[in-house]
């Protein structure tokens, strides 16, 4: 194992904790909510108590990744519907066909890349976050060809998650060097912003309606937008000890995120401000980890701190959740994407496997 792999390695295992290096002490359990009104002059909604979690009927098909030891960290959605996902220990992009169950694998030229984001763009190529080495990868599926955009400043190591907004540009995180980053896959240009505050961690990035990026600050309880012009960044203050680590943005703009510290599911609303907190179905402990939002507008989660890790599902207009159990355990779902049809893909890292989650019809 090379030192490069190596140190992949240790910041797996130093992620699920890296902001309590900071020496913030963070108590686990249903965050408490501000009594008064945030940094931001608005006010935090107090949760509804929880109902009844109901089971959710879906079918799991699940696949084992060819290569062995590849832990497959994000998957993304192609134009032809085909799943991608990253083999960050293995240095590779691998390539399902859900209809078929046909793999492809692609090794990365740059050794110990340590892939982690990946997304699609409208031509089909597929970008990637170099997490090890500090680039930013295009690979052509056709050729396999990699096109690699270093970053400019050495500080941002550790490109993080990447995502399109609707004007084809590229922004993305930067989890340990705090910063948040755009590139234009027309000219290559990167810009960087470095985002201020103790050890922030930008952590899961996603665009609303009007094309303004928001991203989670999982070293600390807050989220943040970007003006996709300036760069100039506002942060929204969540309930104390909350620590947001993947969203996802519904048809009003309001964001969803998992409360990885807190076991929660929130909504943030960034045209008031207002904050609501539900408890995880399964506790103080379930650390929800990956999200997504189906076309119908329900929210998707994963609880990584369950054995086996779970799938659950969240109905804003009844706030009743439904959860099943992943057939592989799991071992841990990082991320998630939703299909216009309503499926959802999953990528399985502790267990080497990627999963379609098919609602029952």
């Amino acid at each position: 194992m090379t030192r490069q792999t190596m140190t992949t390695v240790a910041t797996l295992v130093l992620g699920c904790a890296i902001f309590l290096a900071g020496g913030v002490s963070v108590t686990r359990g249903v965050a408490r909510l501000f009594a008064g009104r945030a940094a931001s002059g608005e006010s935090l909604k107090p949760a509804s108590p929880a109902g009844a979690v109901a089971e959710l009927k879906v079918t799991i098909k699940e696949w084992d990744v060819p290569t062995k030891g590849a832990h497959p960290h994000d998957p993304a959605l192609a134009p032809d519907g085909s799943m991608w996902f990253t083999e960050q220990l293995q240095n590779k992009l691998g390539r399902l066909d859900p209809a078929s169950g046909s793999f492809k694998e692609y090794v990365l030229k740059i050794e110990d890349s340590g892939p982690h984001g990946l997304v699609a763009d409208t031509n089909g190529n597929i970008w990637f976050t170099g997490n090890g080495k500090g680039y930013i990868g295009k690979l052509d599926p056709k050729s396999g060809a990699v096109t690699a955009y270093q970053m400019p400043d050495e500080k941002a190591e550790d490109p993080h998650t990447a995502v399109f907004d609707a004007r084809g540009i590229l922004w993305f995180t930067v989890q340990v060097g705090s910063m948040v980053g755009r590139l234009d896959p027309r000219t290559g240009k990167i810009d960087l912003k470095a985002v201020q505050g103790q050890r922030p961690l930008p952590y899961g990035i996603a665009i609303n309606s009007k094309g303004v990026p928001f991203f989670c600050e999982f070293g600390t309880n807050k989220m943040a937008k970007i003006d996709p012009q300036t760069m100039a960044i506002t942060e929204f203050k969540l309930p104390e000890g909350a620590r947001p680590r993947r969203m996802a943005i519904d048809a009003e703009d309001r964001i969803y995120f998992t409360d990885y510290e807190g076991g929660n599911l929130g909504r943030l609303d960034p045209a008031t401000g207002a904050v609501k907190m539900w408890p995880s179905p399964s506790g103080k402990g379930a650390a929800p980890y990956g999200i997504t939002i189906t076309p119908d507008g329900a929210v998707w989660f994963s609880e990584s701190g369950m054995k086996p890790n779970t799938m659950v599902r969240f109905d804003p207009k009844t706030e009743q959740f439904a959860l099943t159990t992943i057939p592989s355990g799991g071992g841990t779902v990082r991320n998630m994407v939703a299909t216009p049809d309503g499926r959802v893909y999953i990528a399985c890292s502790g267990v080497n496997k990627v999963g379609v989650v098919q609602p029952s019809r």
